[in-house]
């Protein structure tokens, strides 16, 4: 009797083991230092692709990546600290989104609509040619 209850023990041992060193699977498997998130359309609330976005730590241009047809971003194995990102698009107003905090091993959302630019904004002004006043 004692030597099925001590064959029972080692076995159960053995199985805890084995299990506490597999890896683990699922959604957060990876994720270390991650921001994602979308842009948008503000009025159309349609996403956007090709958004420039900057990721900026401590004044030091970190990383840039491009929105995809959905309009989503990510950013992986970002070092923690507070960031500024800076999304751009030809067409619309540069928008800055400053003072996020990332953190190790969590993931970070940040969602962003953009407004397209008036005209007057995206050409020079007449009234400035040749630095004549």
């Amino acid at each position: 009797m004692k030597q099925k209850i001590c064959l029972l023990a080692i076995g159960l041992l053995g199985f805890i083991v084995s299990k506490a060193n597999e890896p683990i699977s699922g959604p957060e498997v990876g994720k270390k230092d991650e921001m994602n998130g979308m842009v948008i359309h503000a009025e159309s609330k349609k996403p956007l692709k090709d958004v420039s976005v900057t990721a900026i730590l401590a004044s030091k241009k970190e990383r840039v990546v491009m929105t995809e047809e959905d309009g989503g971003f990510s950013f992986d194995e970002l070092k923690p600290g507070t960031y500024k990102f800076i999304f751009e698009k030809s067409g619309f107003r540069k928008f800055t989104k400053e003072k996020v905090v990332i953190k190790t091993d969590e993931t970070f959302q940040l969602n962003i609509e953009m407004i397209e630019a008036d005209d007057f904004e995206i050409m020079p002004s007449p009234f400035n040619v040749g630095g004549v006043k």
